[in-house]
């Protein structure tokens, strides 16, 4: 694990040496004698190693004193992946600062969550990433900032307002001073796109670690896509989004080098927030070294692994959405849960205008569901009562699932619900809070798979011998799933 990598000077310094692309976001190196801080992979002709120090973050780079490259733009490298991985405190805390909590509720809206005093979020964070709560929120403010800058023509102002900033001259000051330019010489050094075809469409490239596979990713997306609220259309997964400020609709598509990504947001302060979202829906900060290294060491799995490097968990961009889907799903085909799901977002959804076609609501929210008739729901009547009982609580507030969920406490308090057996409560876990270990010993296609391989077939012995695979076996099931012919798997034409 590279936990606390900046410390370790030699390592870090090799890496830069090396320009190894694989530590961006990791670490950050400042260079004493420049003033600036770079991403490992720079371009720039290294320096001296005694010039070199080292931090964890951009924000603390900022703290020091140090201004972000121009070259290699490190506000621009994929998010560490460690917060993917853990689910302590300081992890949980940068899920919801990504999530842009500290903006719309404070550094108080952050505890408060998190279920802890200010004093001790703002201590760890600073013990481990050097720079409390509300300076990791404005190097994030920097970063949004910067890319509307360079990606839109929105005026100066609205980019302020729209990246969270609470003035234009806060804007102005913090942009000076994180990327030594003025707003408008970023923009004039900013690469000269075609004017988006339709006003009010942000087009952004969003940065991954390489490999990325996107077969089984885009696949699933795909393939489960629940009509109205999600399509395939010309090589891109397009899906509405219910975001803080307002709604949104987004479309990704996989390019060699990054994920192609447009925007459409009915209030431009949501931006942060669909970004944030759009990467844990693909798992873009995800470690596919470490994932790959540690699965391919079972014999079993190294040949999977070698055919397609590189696999992500295909996740959520809304938890309750995704609960609710994996109760709908529960031992149905794919095609009868989309059928069920659409019929929920026809009658309960949020209408909403998309300018393409295609798209024509917003998920249903819990506290909507909440309010159906329980008999008009044609599913078998304990299936009723675990959709209702589920509902009930997430609108109550009861059961939280969100970016910063406890998932072993979480799972718990899902299990406890009636009609959430292991499987129900794991693949929420895997895709909805995005615990990297989560395991489905009972799924079907998961013991199809393992005994084709030759591993044990049945849950238990199963588990047993994925200790090995551990922290990554929600990998591991993306490969095993892999092993069949379903349309899942297949990134469609």
């Amino acid at each position: 694990m590279h936990q606390g990598m900046h410390t370790d000077t030699e390592r870090c310094v090799r890496a830069v040496q090396s320009k190894d692309a694989r530590f961006d976001g990791w670490f950050y190196t400042a260079v004493l004698t420049t003033g600036i801080y770079c991403r490992p992979s720079c371009p720039a002709v290294p320096p001296k190693p005694e010039h070199m120090v080292f931090h964890p973050s951009a924000a603390a780079c900022q703290q020091a004193g140090f201004r972000a490259c121009k070259r290699c733009r490190p506000d621009t490298s994929p998010g560490s992946p460690e917060w993917n991985v853990r689910a302590d405190l300081v992890a949980r805390a940068m899920r919801l600062i990504a999530d842009g909590v500290v903006d719309r509720e404070g550094v108080t809206g952050l505890a408060a969550r998190l279920g802890y005093s200010t004093r001790q979020i703002e201590r760890q964070l600073l013990a481990e990433l050097g720079a409390g709560p509300l300076a990791l929120a404005r190097a994030q403010r920097a970063q949004t900032a910067r890319l509307l800058v360079e990606t839109t023509g929105l005026p100066m102002a609205d980019v302020a307002f729209a990246a969270g900033f609470s003035s234009v001259r806060t804007f102005n000051d913090t942009v000076r001073e994180v990327f030594a330019l003025s707003p408008t010489e970023l923009r004039a050094r900013a690469p000269k796109h075609a004017a988006a075809a339709t006003p009010g469409v942000i087009t952004l490239r969003l940065p991954f670690r390489a490999p990325l596979h996107p077969d089984n990713l885009f696949g699933h997306l795909a393939a489960t896509a629940v009509p109205g609220v999600e399509e395939w259309r010309d090589g891109a997964y397009r899906r509405t989004l219910r975001l803080p400020y307002g709604h949104g609709i987004v479309a990704l598509a996989p390019r060699p080098d990054h994920i192609a990504c447009r925007l459409a947001l009915s209030d431009p302060r949501d931006l942060t927030v669909a970004i944030s979202r759009c990467r844990r829906l693909l798992d873009l900060d995800a470690d596919p070294v470490a994932v790959d290294g540690q699965l391919r060491a079972d014999p079993a799995l190294a040949p999977l692994v070698d055919k397609a490097p590189g696999r992500r968990v295909p996740r959520t961009v809304d938890e309750a959405e995704f609960a609710v889907r994996a109760v709908l799903g529960q031992q149905v085909s794919t095609a009868a849960a989309r059928t069920h799901a659409a019929r929920l977002v026809t009658a309960h959804g949020t209408p909403v205008d998309d300018p393409e076609g295609g798209l024509t609501h917003l998920f249903p929210t819990p506290e909507h569901l909440a309010a159906l008739d329980p008999d008009a729901l044609a599913m078998p009547r304990t299936r009723r009562t675990t959709l209702t009982t589920l509902v009930r609580r997430l609108a109550d507030g009861d059961l939280r699932l969100g970016a910063d969920s406890d998932w072993p406490e979480t799972r718990a308090a899902l299990l406890a619900l009636p009609g959430f057996g292991p499987w129900t409560a794991d693949v929420i876990a895997m895709r909805a809070l995005g615990d990297p270990d989560a395991f489905l010993p009972t799924d079907l296609g998961v013991r199809r798979a393992a005994q084709a391989l030759g591993l044990p077939s049945t849950p238990s012995a199963l588990t047993t011998r994925a200790a090995a695979w551990r922290p990554w076996r929600a990998y591991a099931v993306q490969y095993l799933w892999a092993t069949d012919s379903h349309p899942i798997n297949v990134l469609p034409a």
